[in-house]
């Protein structure tokens, strides 16, 4: 838990390992994932690398059960996930992986070549089928006409007068083709026919009920055979290359009833045979995709894991004897013994003599930044580091935010019915947190939703809370305790006069002690409830971010304390807390003591402590930032308190005069701490006879206008640091103003989601109670069904986002600005974990 507050503590380390002995101990390093490995050979080209080929037969593994898991979605096989977790295997077992993926994948693709085959042919003759039924019926037609087909076609075909001619010749010989063509094709095509043969062909066609199996992509299609009537060789071959053109399938249609009866038989007799081999075919294909999808999950485990370890060698070096690999690793310091006790395992299991060896190493490289997290605390961290990680060993604010987060959120999304609906959704999350995650669905949304399934619990349980403190359920109240407010009035006199208000100051109108929890239920039906309540969350919202902010400037302090920065406590932090304090915390103070002096019951007693007299707090912070003097009617004071204003000017000049504190200071004292060490170095240098030191001193004495070496990098520096520290205090001047009003967005969305709320009831649930008997009671349900959606919608889903946005701004920015740098970069260690997790969260093409 400690490293939750502040990262762990990392070390880099020399690893050495035997050759035999690498594989086995980087498979237990990454079981392990504790150890973030450097790349030694960053200019060697990837496929240069020594350990290459083992990942190319890797990823050839891969793509050959990708296609398995194509070939087994598609048959909706279900795969299955026992959720174990095999380690990964051994070199020599790759050989055996390898040739049972080989044999499953010539035999799958052997197999669907043959189907494919297989059903080409039944399409070929389902298609003959339909042909021969269809023309049969077409020239049963003609016949039972009592007309001969060829001879109703002629006179289709030719005028009176050509067919007298040609009977004087001799008969007319008319040619057909028959075939099958898509139905959507059926219009253009007959256009063509008759534009490219000008009317000299007569086209039949009928539809094909059932639809038919392309073999090549599985689809249905639907189709319709056609016959196609010509005279003559030069029509066949154009009609011949239409057809082609328009991808139509001809078949060889005898003109004789007796053939194609004959023929129709045959085709029957073949296609049942087809059927029968089609069905061994695909139960066979069936058998082999049951086998693999037993095993599957299983084996991607392991291939990846074996090409993990290969890509995680490449990044090694090799020794002069070429016996011993060398890496180098970022580690935590307290799970050395356990990473050590992990090479030891993978030693033992190669069956390698030779130790490995780990050894830490000094550098000036910043260690990456890793914080241990749980699955509670797993999504505050994620809000955290999407903003930017945190430097090695800086303060975290995860700790802290999973409080502040959902409490800020809370204060603008108070309603209780709205943080129920919440609360609800996020515990069922977390009830059902373990069926959840192993459906590991591929929805992006739902992912979000499921990841922050802690700080949806956490929003809604407070948002409950703070619902319950506004006395605010669906913009309604809940009269727990009984009003504290009494009306003395009848109800005539309520009920007509619209202009009467209740008087606190009325011993007879209001009990002498407050609601015992939060808002007295009666302000949810007075007129001035946005007057009251815009106050009382304006007040509390600058409350909060006062002592928001206060906490942030301390939380910088404990990371100077534990980086030993002694000059920036005392030159940032303590100008920093003065200034904040002595302005914005004094404003709060004045809130509290305008609460506590001025009430109701001064009116009559003291006047000058009533409601009458009491001085706005703004209105005071601005004349004492400006020097003016209070202004207040006669009989009122325009201070709170004796000696005010004196006071008041004292803070404001301490207040302004941390300003060149927090931008000269830091500079000056740098600058001076420089030049004591430039003395002592030179003094030091002389006194020792060091030749560069008395080359210097008279370079100095001879040519005062050239700086020594050294001087003008010198100058640089402290440019930088002087244009740092003037940014860094405007920044904290303007923007402890700025943020401080930023804070009034806790008001502003509060006042809009109570606001939106109500009008909500107002225009739809309040309609669905106007009327009584069943109409009213189906009228409600319909009323109330519109009502939900709008609920959930509106008010749960967006003005979620809306508070949820709002609040991670306020972290990011008010808060963390005080203290958090976010320069850091993440540890990203070598685990098998991460790695199947983003494999199978990643969808394969």
């Amino acid at each position: 838990m400690g490293s939750l507050f502040r990262s762990e503590e990392m070390t880099l380390c020399q690893l050495f390992l035997q050759s035999e002995a690498a594989y086995a101990c980087v498979s237990e390093l990454g079981e392990l994932g504790l150890v973030q490995f450097r790349d030694l050979n960053p200019d060697v080209n990837a496929f240069q690398r020594k350990f290459v080929n083992e990942v190319r037969r890797c990823d050839e593994m891969e793509r050959k059960l990708r296609y398995l898991e194509k070939e087994i979605k598609r048959d909706g096989i279900p795969m299955l996930d026992t959720g174990e977790n095999p380690e990964a295997p051994q070199p020599r077992e790759m050989i055996d992986l390898e040739a049972t993926f080989e044999k499953l994948e010539n035999e799958l693709r052997e197999v669907n070549q043959n189907a494919e085959t297989l059903k080409r042919n039944f399409l070929e003759l389902t298609e003959l089928k339909h042909i021969l039924r269809k023309t049969q019926v077409f020239f049963d037609e003609q016949e039972h006409a009592g007309l001969n087909p060829t001879e109703s076609m002629t006179r289709a075909l030719i005028s009176d007068d050509n067919i007298a001619r040609q009977t004087a010749l001799g008969p007319v010989q008319l040619g057909f083709v028959a075939g099958v063509i898509l139905r959507e094709r059926i219009p253009a095509f007959e256009r063509m026919l008759w534009r490219a043969c000008r009317g000299n062909v007569f086209l039949r066609q009928a539809e094909i009920e059932t639809p038919l199996e392309d073999p090549s992509t599985g689809d249905q299609v639907f189709k319709s055979v056609f016959i196609i009537f010509f005279q003559g060789d030069q029509l066949k071959t154009r009609v011949k290359k239409i057809c082609e053109g328009f991808r139509a399938t001809l078949y060889p249609c005898p003109e004789a009833p007796s053939d194609r009866r004959e023929m129709a038989m045959g085709v029957m007799t073949r296609i049942e045979d087809l059927n029968t081999v089609l069905g061994q075919t695909q139960d066979h294909r069936h058998r082999v995709l049951v086998a693999a999808a037993k095993n599957i999950k299983n084996w991607f485990v392991k291939v990846r894991k074996i090409k993990a370890i290969y890509h995680t060698l490449n990044l090694f070096n090799l020794d002069v004897t070429q016996k011993c690999l060398i890496a180098e690793c970022w580690v935590p310091v307290l799970d050395i013994e356990t990473i050590q006790l992990a090479l030891r395992r993978g030693t033992e299991r190669s069956g390698s003599s030779v130790p490995p060896i780990l050894n830490r190493m000094e550098t000036f490289e910043d260690p990456p930044t890793y914080n241990r997290t749980n699955k509670f605390t797993k999504g505050f961290q994620a809000l955290i580091d999407a903003y930017g990680v945190a430097s090695y060993r800086e303060m975290n604010p995860a700790p802290y935010t999973i409080i502040t987060f959902p409490f800020l959120f809370a204060v603008m999304f108070g309603d209780t019915g709205h943080g129920m609906l919440m609360f609800l959704f996020g515990g069922w999350m977390v009830l059902k947190e373990k069926p959840l995650m192993a459906k590991k669905s591929d929805n992006e949304i739902w992912n979000i939703f499921f990841g922050g399934r802690y700080i949806i619990f956490l929003m809604g349980l407070f948002s409950m809370y703070t619902g319950l403190i506004y006395n605010d359920i669906f913009s309604k109240s809940l009269n727990i305790f009984g009003s504290n407010w009494k009306i003395a009035y009848n109800y005539s006199t309520v009920h007509d006069n619209k202009d009467l208000q209740i008087n606190p100051s009325e011993k007879d109108q209001y009990l002498q002690y407050p609601y015992p929890f939060g808002m007295d239920p009666v302000w949810q039906l007075a007129e001035n409830k946005i007057i009251f309540l815009n106050s009382y969350k304006m007040k509390i919202s600058i409350i909060f971010g006062v002592i928001h902010m206060l906490f942030g400037v301390m939380v910088g302090l404990w990371n100077h304390m534990y980086f030993k920065r002694k000059l920036n406590v005392i030159c940032e932090f303590v100008p920093q807390i003065v200034f904040l304090v002595f302005l914005f915390l004094y404003m709060v103070l004045l809130m509290f003591i305008k609460w506590f002096k001025y009430g109701p019951d001064s009116d009559h007693n003291d006047p000058e402590h009533g409601p009458f007299c009491s001085p706005s707090v703004l209105i005071t912070f601005i004349n004492m930032v400006l020097f003016k003097p209070g202004q207040a009617p006669k009989e009122c004071s325009p201070y709170m308190y004796a000696g005010q204003d004196g006071f008041q000017r004292l803070l404001v000049v301490l207040a302004v005069l941390c300003i060149p504190w927090m931008l000269f200071a830091k500079p000056v004292m740098m600058m001076r701490s420089r030049k004591k060490q430039h003395q002592q170095l030179n003094n030091h240098g002389t006194e020792n006879g060091d030749v560069e030191g008395g080359m210097d001193a008279i370079h100095n004495s001879t040519n005062p206008a050239i700086p020594p070496a050294g001087q003008k990098e010198e100058e640089e520096d402290m440019t930088e640091v002087f244009i740092h520290q003037g940014i860094h205090t405007i920044e904290y001047v303007l923007g402890s103003v700025s943020h401080t009003a930023s804070y009034l967005r806790l008001w502003a969305l509060s006042l809009a989601h109570a606001q939106l709320s109500e009008v909500l009831w107002n225009m739809v649930m309040r309609n669905g109670l106007t009327r009584e008997g069943w109409a009213g009671g189906i009228m409600l349900w319909a009323v109330f069904a519109f009502w939900a959606v709008l609920t959930v919608g509106i008010l749960v889903l967006m003005e979620g986002l809306s508070a949820f946005l709002h609040t991670l701004r306020l972290h990011w920015v008010e808060f963390q600005s005080k203290f958090y740098l976010g320069q850091g970069y993440s540890f990203q260690p070598f685990s098998f974990e991460i790695i199947l997790d983003a494999a199978q969260s990643t969808p394969e093409d």
